[in-house]
């Protein structure tokens, strides 16, 4: 406003007011941008993966600042990205992606299907299937994509030598990426291992988890059933209602990467109003 009256531009008392609104939506909107992507972000769990310590419904503030400048503990709750889905929309003709096989509408990562995968595993990132089509450049990736009508295909792709990610293979793909909560169990370089119940790392039970029992009964499992090395860079993470989360022993372990942060203050529902997971003297359970 002070720039165009020095240019001698008159503005009518309606021009003021609207140029006010204007500069107070613009400044409030830069405040959320920067407070989401920095600061913090309200959160609401569709699920009972977390009973009873989060709720399905329950929504809360995770706290992004904090671990910016420390590392998670184990038993904290924390927030991350999980690659929920990640479909091909197209395949070039004569790609390394079309020669594997791969088609239109194939599913290289389908909700509640840890069975498809790249490189012989689930994918739980984005950033680990391009580690992986990095990893795999000059030699053949093992892939299992999910097609409709026919169920599990094994489609082995020849990676070429500069591969760094989908693109390179000749893929397109409409990808969704989600944020999950679950307990950090296990951190890198350390081994889980969950045995009648109990999680046990590098040989010994965690106390912080010694009250809870852990269930390993689905043939899907594959981490933590058995003695898991956790990658370095990468945690291991459970839910506390165990019988019914889909996390770690399904499809193994999150890049530090896509760490949010954690949730630290219950806005609803408003009988369970306040500070969890350790802020403030809050229970971590």
């Amino acid at each position: 406003m002070r720039l165009l009256q020095r240019r001698g531009v008159k503005l009518s008392p309606r021009g003021e007011w609207a140029l006010g609104w204007l500069e107070t939506l613009v400044v409030a909107g830069a405040a959320a941008a920067l407070i989401i992507t920095f600061v913090t972000v309200r959160m609401t769990v569709p699920t009972g993966s977390m009973q009873p310590t989060i709720m399905p419904g329950d929504s809360f503030f995770v706290d992004r600042i904090s671990y910016y400048f420390t590392e998670p503990d184990v038993g904290d709750v924390i927030v991350f990205w999980h690659l929920e889905e990640a479909r091909i929309t197209s395949v070039t003709p004569g790609s390394a992606a079309d020669k594997a096989g791969m088609r239109q509408g194939d599913w290289l990562v389908a909700p509640q299907y840890p069975d498809t995968g790249v490189g012989g595993e689930p994918v739980p990132s984005l950033r680990t299937l391009h580690r992986r089509i990095e990893e795999a450049q000059g030699t053949t990736l093992p892939a299992m994509v999910l097609r409709e009508g026919v169920g599990l295909v094994p489609c082995p792709v020849e990676v070429p030598d500069d591969a760094r990610d989908l693109a390179s293979l000749g893929i397109r793909a409409s990808t969704r990426q989600v944020r999950y909560v679950k307990r950090l169990v296990a951190t890198g370089g350390q081994t889980v291992d969950i045995r009648e119940g109990q999680v046990h790392v590098n040989g010994e039970v965690v106390e912080d988890l010694a009250h809870h029992s852990y269930w390993t009964g689905d043939r899907r499992m594959r981490y933590g059933i058995n003695p898991s090395p956790v990658p370095e860079g990468h945690y291991y993470v459970l839910g506390d209602h165990s019988t019914d989360s889909y996390d770690s022993r399904y499809w193994g372990f999150v890049p530090v990467e896509d760490l949010i942060g954690a949730p630290f203050f219950r806005v609803w529902p408003l009988g369970r109003f306040g500070p969890m997971n350790g802020y403030f003297w809050s229970s971590r359970w």
